[in-house]
């Protein structure tokens, strides 16, 4: 039996839409977070639920920055999570800490395990976070403030059968 592997993709509710329409998501390499190797040596004294949880907040943040890039979506984070077998992801950075990888293919909704979805009372602090993140990203301590805002909502779960009810 193939290994499989749990990912944390990225999105937005419009790319749902997308998921929903197609049955898959992507085509092209898409970034996506996991527990990686690098992840666990740099946090070493975590148990699997741990680092399960940075490599999903991680992929949340870059929720943000996929919203940042489109103006009309709703202001919601979106992360899908998908098992893959393990040979399918590319881990593209060696370093300390890193939880990034790569999916070279599309995902298909058959792979799909989880939808998070951030609920609608968190759109405002959500919004500012995304006219945020990029100063965040570049260290700007207060702009790092109004991101840390959004995170402090937490992502609902659904199942893949309700979908039809996030788009």
């Amino acid at each position: 039996m193939t290994e499989r592997v749990r990912v944390y993709v990225p999105a937005t509710v419009p790319l749902l839409g997308v998921l929903k329409a197609s049955g898959q998501l992507g085509g092209v390499p898409m970034d996506a977070h996991a527990v990686t190797p690098a992840l666990r040596e740099w946090y070493a004294e975590g148990d699997e639920e741990e680092l399960e949880y940075v490599a999903f907040t991680r992929a949340a943040q870059t929720s943000l920055q996929l919203l940042r890039h489109d103006g009309k979506a709703p202001r919601r984070r979106v992360v899908i999570s998908v098992d893959v077998p393990a040979s399918a992801l590319v881990r593209e950075q060696a370093e300390l800490g890193s939880s990034s990888v790569v999916l070279p293919q599309a995902i298909s909704l058959a792979s799909v395990a989880a939808i998070h979805v951030d609920s609608e009372d968190a759109a405002e602090q959500v919004g500012a976070a995304v006219d945020a993140v990029e100063e965040a990203l570049a260290g700007d301590s207060d702009a790092q403030f109004t991101v840390d805002g959004a995170e402090d909502h937490e992502l609902e779960w659904y199942a893949v059968s309700e979908l039809d009810q996030l788009v």
